[in-house]
C-alpha cells in the first residue's frame, strides 16, 4: 500500500502537512518579538518572587504570555496566589473559545486533539484560519513551534541572566508588560461593543484601586469584559 493510500486511509490528506514550512518561516519572526517579551518575563518575573527555574517551567507549561504576565503583575504588586491565579485564568479564558472554533478540524482520539490544542496561540490561530470555519492545522502547528521555542528561551535568559542587566527601569523592562496589554486592548477596540466593554472594565479598576488589595482589580475588570463579551455575543446570535 503506498503513503498516500495510507494516508487516504487514515482520513488525512495526504497535501495536509506541507503547509507545516511556511508556518515555521511566517512563525519565526513573531518568535523573535515573543522571545523578547519572554526576556522581560524572565526578569520581571524573577523579581517578582519566582526562582529562574520556576520562571522557566511556567513558560514551557502555560505558555500564555498575557496569562503568566497577569499573574506576575498581581504578585509583583503585592497580590496573593488565588488572585494571581484567577486573573491569569481569566486572561487566557478566551482559548476556550479558539480551541472549541478549531477542534473540527484535528484529527485523532481525544488524548491527541488535546495535544494538538496545546499549540493555540492568538496569531497561530489566527494565521490558520481559512475563513470558512476551517483551520490548517499544519500551519498553525508550524508557526506556533518557534514561538514557543523562543518564548522559554527568551524567559531562560531573561531568568537566569537578568542579574546582569541590573536595574530593569534603566532598559525600560518595566515598561514592557503594560505596553503589551495596551496592544492586547487595541486589537479589540475595533467595534462600538467592544468599546463600550473595555470603557466598563476601565471604570471598574480605577474605582477598586484604592479600595481593594492588588489583583481584585484585574479580576473585576476581567468579570465584567467576560459578561459583556457574552451578552454581546448573545445578542448577535
Amino acid at each position: 500500500m503506498t503513503t498516500e493510500g495510507s494516508a487516504r486511509d487514515a482520513g488525512e490528506d495526504p497535501e495536509d502537512r506541507s503547509s507545516f514550512r511556511p508556518g515555521l518561516r511566517v512563525g519565526v519572526p513573531i518568535g523573535i518579538v515573543v522571545g523578547l517579551v519572554g526576556v522581560s518575563f524572565g526578569v520581571v518575573g524573577v523579581q517578582a518572587g519566582l526562582t529562574p527555574l520556576q520562571a522557566v517551567v511556567m513558560s514551557a507549561l502555560v505558555y500564555a504570555a498575557s496569562g503568566q504576565i497577569a499573574a506576575v503583575t498581581v504578585v509583583g504588586s503585592g497580590g496573593g496566589l488565588l488572585p494571581a491565579v484567577l486573573a491569569s485564568g481569566l486572561m487566557s479564558s478566551r482559548f476556550l473559545a479558539m480551541g472549541l472554533a478549531l477542534t473540527p478540524s484535528l484529527r485523532g482520539n481525544r488524548l491527541s486533539r488535546a495535544a494538538q490544542g496545546q499549540a493555540v496561540v492568538d496569531t497561530s490561530w489566527a494565521m490558520s484560519n481559512n475563513g470558512d470555519g476551517t483551520f490548517d492545522r499544519w500551519l498553525l502547528f508550524g508557526s506556533s513551534a518557534p514561538q514557543y521555542v523562543l518564548w522559554v528561551a527568551g524567559t531562560a535568559l531573561g531568568a537566569y541572566g537578568g542579574g546582569l542587566l541590573g536595574d530593569v527601569d534603566r532598559w525600560g523592562l518595566d515598561a514592557v508588560f503594560p505596553v503589551f496589554f495596551l496592544s492586547l486592548l487595541l486589537g479589540e477596540l475595533r467595534g462600538n461593543g467592544s468599546r463600550a466593554i473595555a470603557a466598563a472594565g476601565a471604570v471598574v479598576a480605577l474605582a477598586l484601586i484604592p479600595l481593594t488589595p492588588p489583583g481584585v482589580p484585574v479580576l473585576a475588570a476581567s468579570a465584567v469584559a467576560l459578561v459583556g463579551l457574552r451578552r454581546r455575543a448573545g445578542g448577535a446570535a
